[in-house]
């Protein structure tokens, strides 16, 4: 059975019985809420002990993946430059709708009371915006980490990365090797931590469930509906994508990828939907070979569009069971901060990621970090609409990247590899 599997099953128990148990006997349910609390606040620790190395060394890394591919010709920097531009669009589409859309459900103030003492915590007041921009550098790179602000450690490792490309590349070589030893360390870890994961996710959604009875089920329903309404509003505005700037016509582009996104959906994997990719954009939409050659495994590896998404739907909904209203300067640099934390992470195997991804922009946005366990459990049920966006994006920025690109010639098509 599948870690995600087991995560779901264990999901459903702990609503289940959290909800039985209050029902039957309410001294029972809260007592065995206050045992359990404790184990999942150890199992969140474990999780988030991690996420500092880990996006540091992945931020890092980034830089020096980007400018790779933006030195390996035009139209790599091309797709590299749609790439960031469409991150950045899908997180700004996201800190704009999902809120609006969270605000339209009913808020329960016992939820909140209940998610901060699932962790322990409770939410810090929002420092004021000229405060909150002055922190953003970090005078001491090593006190931010150790602290856990991870703004100022993304900003720090942007700029280390940076500098690793201005010095000598042998030694540059050497910092990265280590930094590639510390991501794959990390992972490892949080793998181990996912083995008890079921256990995890009970212990805390039964500790809130037990606390707060339907709103439980009905906040975790709300999130799930606004995370897959937006997921679907910016997969359809990659057509628009293709509208305005891609090199296909939208009815031909919309026909040409449906192979693509059927294997997107069935496989939940933007990697393994790579071959089908480069078949539809070679033999269904005659793009010239050599773009979706280079365009989409560099877009499997940097690009992965419902990533900002998914970090600003988890800060909305935050937010949201919090009652904490964010000011624009904040959402404006989580937006790019999500950018780059994608770009970084897209190696990540999906559980592995969620935390080590959605806690540095929830926590730059002053956010309690306590519900992403809970989140972490339910968010692979709308991972299947996230991966038909992240293959649709593909495909679009390919079009997008391909413009202008003069076409194959007869014979070139003819001996073009499968």
């Amino acid at each position: 059975m599948s870690t995600t599997t087991r995560m779901v099953l264990s999901l459903f128990l702990a609503v289940t019985s959290g909800l039985l148990l209050t029902w039957l006997a309410p001294d029972t349910a809260a007592t065995l809420a206050n045992v359990l609390q404790p184990l999942g606040k150890l199992w969140l620790n474990a999780l988030q002990m991690t996420v500092v190395p880990l996006v540091g060394a992945l931020v890092t890394l980034a830089v020096g993946s980007a400018r790779d591919a933006a030195a390996s010709g035009r139209t790599t920097r091309r797709a590299l430059v749609v790439f960031i531009v469409l991150l950045v669009f899908s997180g700004t589409v996201a800190a704009t709708v999902a809120p609006v859309l969270f605000h339209l459900a009913p808020r329960s103030p016992d939820l909140m009371a209940a998610l901060a003492g699932a962790g322990g915590g409770t939410p810090a007041a929002a420092p004021a915006p000229a405060d909150w921009l002055t922190n953003i550098i970090p005078s001491n790179a090593i006190n931010a980490a150790a602290q856990g602000a991870m703004l100022p450690l993304v900003v720090f490792a942007l700029f280390f990365g940076f500098a690793l490309t201005r010095i000598e590349p042998t030694r540059s070589a050497r910092m990265v090797e280590l930094l590639h030893a510390i991501a794959d360390a990390m992972t490892v870890i949080v793998r181990w931590v996912l083995l008890v994961a079921p256990l995890g996710v009970f212990a805390l959604v039964f500790a809130v469930t037990a606390r707060t009875g339907v709103h439980m089920v009905a906040a975790l329903g709300v999130y799930l509906l606004v995370a897959i309404a937006v997921y679907l509003l910016v997969t359809a505005a990659m057509y628009g994508v293709v509208a305005v700037a891609g090199r296909d016509r939208v009815a031909d582009f919309a026909r040409g990828i449906l192979p693509a996104q059927a294997v997107a959906v069935s496989t939940q994997s933007s990697l393994a939907s790579l071959p089908a990719m480069v078949e539809c954009a070679r033999d269904r939409l005659k793009q010239p070979l050599r773009v979706p050659s280079l365009v989409l495994p560099m877009a499997v590896s940097l690009f992965r569009l419902t990533s900002p998404v998914q970090y600003l739907v988890v800060a909305s909904f935050i937010a949201w069971v919090h009652g904490t209203d964010l000011h624009a300067m904040q959402i404006a640099t989580a937006v790019l901060l999500a950018a780059v934390v994608s770009m970084g992470s897209v190696g990540l195997p999906g559980q592995a990621s969620f935390m080590a991804t959605n806690l540095p922009i929830t926590q730059s946005l002053g956010l309690p970090i306590e519900p992403l366990g809970i989140l972490l459990a339910v968010d692979t049920i709308p991972d299947v609409f996230a991966t038909l966006g992240n293959v649709t994006a593909d495909l679009a920025a390919s079009s997008v990247a391909g413009r202008g690109e003069p076409d194959d010639a007869p014979d070139q098509a003819l001996d073009a590899p499968a």
